[in-house]
């Protein structure tokens, strides 16, 4: 059944947008995440003690940056500019791409389908990893997260609209791979498709019951079924 779920969702797909950490690296995989965002609340505190305090019950560095606006322009800017830079370097130290992940690219471009990366990390972070493993040419379109905009991360469709406006695809015709709940959900908000990746115990319920359209538990998965089609 999971099969032919996926086999039904990649056959109706023009266009295949992949969320980047995760289905094609574990970003905080060398540098560990709780680390990141430890500091960043430090650094919000500067702004805002308030805020900084509450930035310090969090350990994702994503949610100090959704925090971060209670703290005025000048905290959001300060977070947004050392996040993205500790992103790059974390990459570098990432290791190789998720298995399955490359051949996902690849079979993805092989069946004629146009492939993008939406992510909630920075452009640069996405564009430092592909370049360090020489995969820039299986991806047309890199849309990472709007600068000092954490209101426009998933599960705010804002990066699968512009990722579909770059691909020039229907959002109808896009399906998005990705492992969070938050992908799912803006993948509904466009109208769109949606494979959960499943990549620990347990996901598949909360992905399909955040609607994803098909669930896999490796990116092999979608490989194999990318270049049976």
């Amino acid at each position: 059944m999971e099969s032919n779920a996926l086999s039904e969702v990649l056959k109706a797909t023009e266009a295949v947008l992949f969320d980047f950490d995760g289905p094609i690296c574990d970003v905080f995989a060398g540098s560990p995440a709780s680390d990141l965002a430890r500091r960043l609340a430090e650094t919000l505190a500067q702004h805002s003690a308030t805020v900084g305090s509450k930035a310090r019950d969090t350990d994702d560095p994503m949610e100090v940056l959704r925090i971060a606006p209670e703290a005025g322009r000048a905290g959001l800017r300060a977070i947004e500019e050392e996040l993205t830079k500790a992103e790059v370097e974390a990459v570098r130290l990432a290791g190789p791409p998720i298995p399955g992940a490359v051949a996902s690219l690849r079979a993805a471009g092989l069946s004629g389908r146009k492939v993008a990366i939406v992510s909630n990390n920075s452009t640069a972070c996405v564009r430092t990893f592909l370049l360090l493993h020489g995969l820039q040419d299986l991806v047309k379109a890199i849309v990472g997260r709007a600068p000092c905009r954490p209101d426009a991360m998933k599960p705010d469709p804002h990066s699968l609209l512009m990722a579909s406006s770059a691909l020039k695809v229907h959002p109808r015709g896009c399906t998005l791979i990705g492992d969070s709940v938050t992908d799912m959900e803006a993948a509904q908000a466009t109208g769109g498709r949606s494979i959960g990746f499943a990549n620990k115990p347990g996901k598949e319920f909360a992905l399909s019951n955040a609607g994803a359209d098909a669930v896999v538990i490796s990116m092999t998965a979608v490989a194999e079924m990318l270049g049976s089609l």
